[in-house]
């Protein structure tokens, strides 16, 4: 992406993400906290994909009143969170490992990984609509394939097709946003989709089939990233340790006892069957309960596999370093948050 056409992205992506607590999410506005003791001051920008997850999740928990203000934006993908991220619009993105590959490789990263949250890996499918004559993934050569680029929607996808016996090169591979995918697949556009999330709720729901799936493909390593001028803020920087362990808190008081609360709250924002929500959230924490950790060097490892395998694909530089937009600057802190009496309301 050319720089000059930076700024007008990240215009018109703060713009058209939800925010869901009033005032800029262009601009902090805020001066750094005192030594980060009194944080009443601090406002932290953060980014979602799809809908406010982590927002909803420290409500259900009851651990959403922060010492500091939260202004959630909400984004159709990663990628485009780490964009408003390089250009100042966020200080703590979430993302798959995918999106600060790409954004590393476009030169002059503006952040670091900081945390990692360790998720389930379902709703990550290939998908036909109902009614559609292809029964596996052998069948895409030649096809129209739909696929949300930068994602890891592309880098399953290239790894089944793997599977299957072919070859990227094999299909006709077309970009498009989760939303424009759903639609190109329901008009006959596209043969298959490869995305996640609620555009894979949304093709079930219309009747659609599976073909293969990430699950057993993905890490369930979903890192966080925060500016680097966030991180050299000791207001922010004490407010992102703090909020990522309120985040891994949440999801444990989820998981023991307010199931059917989360659910509830899925269902409304995904608009989905509540007993399919609740029936989803019970699998995906049972095949990998959502917790935030500390970078690792078997995190950075993980991630460095994915980003030569879109070496390979042509897609960014051979020799890429991931580790070079990690760190563990924030571990200390981190652990300290995660390990101290939970916060009252």
């Amino acid at each position: 992406m050319p720089d000059s056409a930076l700024p007008r992205l990240v215009r018109a992506l703060c713009v058209l993400a939800v925010l869901t607590v009033a005032g800029s999410a262009c601009s902090s506005g805020t001066p750094a906290a005192s030594a980060a003791g009194d944080l009443s001051s601090v406002t932290l920008r953060v980014g979602a994909t799809g809908w406010a997850t982590a927002q909803a999740a420290l409500q259900v928990a009851g651990l959403d009143s922060t010492p500091y203000r939260v202004q959630w934006a909400v984004f159709p993908g990663g990628d485009k969170q780490l964009q408003a991220l390089q250009g100042g619009a966020l200080d703590l993105a979430e993302s798959s490992e995918i999106p600060p590959i790409f954004a590393a490789a476009a030169g002059n990263p503006k952040f670091k990984v900081v945390a990692v949250q360790r998720a389930n890996t379902l709703q990550q499918e290939v998908v036909v609509k109902a009614g559609s004559a292809l029964t596996d993934l052998g069948q895409l050569k030649g096809r129209k394939v739909g696929y949300v680029r930068n994602t890891t929607a592309q880098y399953f996808l290239d790894r089944l097709l793997q599977r299957a016996g072919l070859r990227w090169t094999d299909i006709e591979a077309v970009p498009l946003s989760p939303n424009d995918g759903v639609t190109a697949l329901n008009s006959g556009a596209i043969d298959a989709l490869a995305s996640y999330g609620n555009s894979i709720i949304t093709v079930h729901q219309s009747g659609g089939r599976t073909l293969g799936d990430g699950k057993d493909i993905l890490s369930g390593n979903f890192p966080w990233e925060a500016s680097t001028e966030a991180i050299g803020d000791p207001g922010r920087r004490a407010a992102v340790a703090d909020l990522l362990a309120r985040i891994s808190r949440a999801y444990a008081v989820i998981r023991a006892s307010r199931m059917d609360a989360f659910a509830q709250r899925t269902a409304e924002a995904t608009h989905e069957p509540l007993e399919q929500a609740r029936s989803q959230l019970a699998e995906e924490e049972a095949q990998r309960p959502t917790e935030v950790v500390p970078t690792s060097a078997a995190a950075i490892s993980s991630q460095q596999a994915v980003a030569d395998t879109f070496a390979e694909l042509g897609s960014v530089p051979a020799g890429l370093d991931v580790a070079a937009f990690w760190t563990e600057n924030l571990n200390g802190e981190l652990t300290a948050a995660l390990s101290s009496p939970p916060p009252g309301r």
